[in-house]
């Protein structure tokens, strides 16, 4: 174990740091402009990058594992709580077409990226079906696909490092094209507009803006963590039973039964949307699920970014960087010319392919950043579709790829 200044054993000081770094990079998002417009989820990884390359936090800790282990879970159906599936489709079903349009580019991605490194990166086939999840939905599927395959964890540390190197880098990307006259000239670009023609106050703070302070009770509070609890749990336990249950061996159909009716995170994604929208006004009522999944997202985007140590890029990622430059490099270029052919607008494309790739949350703090507030609560109901379909098109792919 490479020296640290906090040890892997000194469980409060690290959860002191990650759930305060988390707080922090939320704070100067929404205190300080340059913040908001690099994103607080992008503070939240490169901080925990630097301090883990200074030898201040340790690369590896049972603290991290137990963020994986049930922070994560308890994260997912909070951010669920308003995916009312009904409601997205009437309210935002264009969205919903041009981010599962750009999901497509994901899948094609992984598919060229796939047959071009099989024969160089071992274990690619589990390695490809966790960054399809990855990049429909963002990092909370990495986490769900990568305890469903049960991949190494040093695997997993380089394959995370290569994926932070890479959406740090298209962020900037994408925060850069709706500068670029280029795309200008070839999208509509309404909510670009719009801003310019509506915003006085040059150095308003927009992060700030959407988190304003809302009307929350104690029994919200009660109601969405208990619910959320109450989801997992029984997620998990029905997947447990259903695993037990249905045999996995040569009969074809019920080893994909199997996959789904077993997997803990399918299960819990798939039972909480469906749990939303059959009790829609239950869910809707609860206040601060958004808020609080929110935070403890903002808590695991610290812990992946720990394991990206310049030594490990060195040795490890350069070949997986290749792979995750190839998939997000096929999901631009799908998304954008997807995007031109059935006549989306630059903000669409540009917010549905940063869901793919990042999840709900990094496209809702680029839409805030950006002032397209238009944009900002349908991508985060669209985007959760994503950790769905991702971990569902994330399973199908490493079954498929298993055969090479």
């Amino acid at each position: 174990m490479i020296y640290s200044i906090i040890q892997p054993d000194e469980t409060w000081l690290l959860w002191a740091f990650l759930a305060g770094w988390a707080a922090i990079s939320i704070y100067l998002e929404q205190k300080y402009s340059w913040a908001s417009k690099v994103s607080g989820a992008i503070i939240a990884l490169v901080g925990a990058m630097l301090l883990a390359n200074l030898q201040v936090i340790p690369l590896e800790s049972p603290v991290y594992d137990a963020v994986w282990a049930y922070v994560v879970p308890l994260a997912i159906p909070l951010l669920l709580f308003q995916s009312n599936i009904i409601k997205i489709w009437n309210e935002s079903g264009r969205l919903l077409l041009m981010f599962l349009l750009s999901g497509i580019g994901t899948v094609a991605g992984a598919i060229t990226a796939f047959f071009l490194l099989k024969d160089v990166i071992p274990g690619l086939d589990e390695i490809a079906a966790i960054m399809t999840g990855s990049y429909i939905g963002g990092s909370v599927n990495l986490a769900a696909l990568s305890a469903r395959f049960e991949t190494p964890g040093e695997v997993i540390s380089s394959t995370v490092v290569a994926d932070n190197m890479m959406m740090a880098l298209y962020f900037l990307v994408l925060m850069a094209i709706p500068a670029s006259k280029f795309f200008t000239r070839r999208f509509s670009t309404p909510h670009i507009k719009e801003v310019e023609e509506t915003r006085t106050d040059k150095d308003e703070n927009l992060a700030a803006s959407y988190w304003k302070g809302k009307e929350i009770s104690l029994k919200d509070i009660a109601l969405a963590v208990g619910t959320a609890l109450a989801l997992v749990a029984v997620s998990f336990k029905l997947a447990e039973i259903f695993a037990s249950i249905i045999p996995s061996g040569e009969n074809v159909v019920l080893s994909i039964l199997n996959t789904i009716l077993g997997d803990g995170y399918l299960m819990l994604t798939t039972l909480t949307l469906v749990a939303v929208t059959v009790f829609s006004r239950y869910f809707e009522s609860i206040r601060g699920a958004q808020e609080i999944g929110t935070y403890l997202i903002y808590i695991f985007f610290v812990v992946i970014g720990v394991p990206a140590s310049l030594p490990v890029i060195l040795q490890n990622a350069p070949m997986l960087f290749v792979l995750v430059f190839v998939m997000v490099a096929v999901n631009m270029l799908f998304s954008f010319i997807f995007g031109k052919l059935f006549k989306f607008n630059l903000e669409e494309v540009i917010i549905a392919s940063n869901a793919n790739i990042g999840g709900p949350t990094t496209a809702a703090a680029m839409a805030i950043s950006k002032g397209w507030s238009k944009l900002v609560a349908p991508i985060l109901i669209v985007g959760t579709i994503g950790y769905i379909v991702g971990n569902y098109a994330g399973v199908a792919l490493g079954q498929w790829f298993s055969g090479f």
